[in-house]
């Protein structure tokens, strides 16, 4: 099982770990984003992550891991291989997230969702409900890292690595007040 600060310095070896004032999915402003892309492109890295996440999942006879898109695709398939289970992933379809490219839930598997970075929770939560939806039993909730500041839920919950990372409301965000460039992830700032 892998150390936080082991799980750290692989963000940081890799360039994963950025900072400077972004604007992430939740809408929310930081000034530290995790590009786990970075980390993720190496299979071997990703292997190891996704091993280290999985073992906390081992005892759950977990049928189904299941990511949103993009950004929890590659953990998914990784901790899906570990735990010998299928890998399946969402996407956005007008504004909500669904069950795409002939997936799907058999009602009674178990499942476990999986991200790589969790702010507020929102995206899990999506898809917490969806596999609910479907009649699947949810088994969990694995992420690499957690940067949320109260995010709890009332599954088993395991990360890699918890960051103690401040965001902002926009209207209240101190970066934007010193007027700091503000980045949007995927951007020319970060890589494409």
């Amino acid at each position: 099982m892998l150390k936080a600060c082991d799980v750290l310095d692989l963000y940081k070896r890799y360039e994963a770990f950025m900072e400077g004032h972004f604007l992430l999915s939740s809408g929310l402003h930081s000034r530290y984003y995790l590009q786990s892309a970075l980390v993720l492109q190496y299979p071997s890295v990703a292997k190891m992550l996704c091993s280290s996440l999985a073992e906390n999942f081992l005892d759950k006879n977990v049928d189904v891991v299941i990511a949103p898109a993009v950004g929890g695709i590659i953990v998914a398939h990784e901790v899906a291989r570990r735990l010998n289970a299928k890998a399946i992933f969402t996407e956005r379809q007008n504004g909500a997230f669904t069950l795409r490219r002939g997936f799907s839930i058999d009602k009674g598997e178990k499942v476990l969702v999986v991200e790589d970075v969790v702010t507020t929770g929102g995206s899990v939560e999506e898809v917490i409900n969806l596999v609910r939806e479907y009649g699947g039993e949810v088994a969990g909730l694995g992420v690499l890292v957690d940067r949320s500041a109260d995010f709890a839920p009332s599954i088993p919950y395991a990360y890699l690595l918890k960051l103690d990372v401040e965001n902002y409301e926009p209207k209240d965000c101190p970066l934007c007040k010193e007027n700091i460039p503000l980045v949007k992830p995927g951007s020319k700032g970060l890589r494409g």
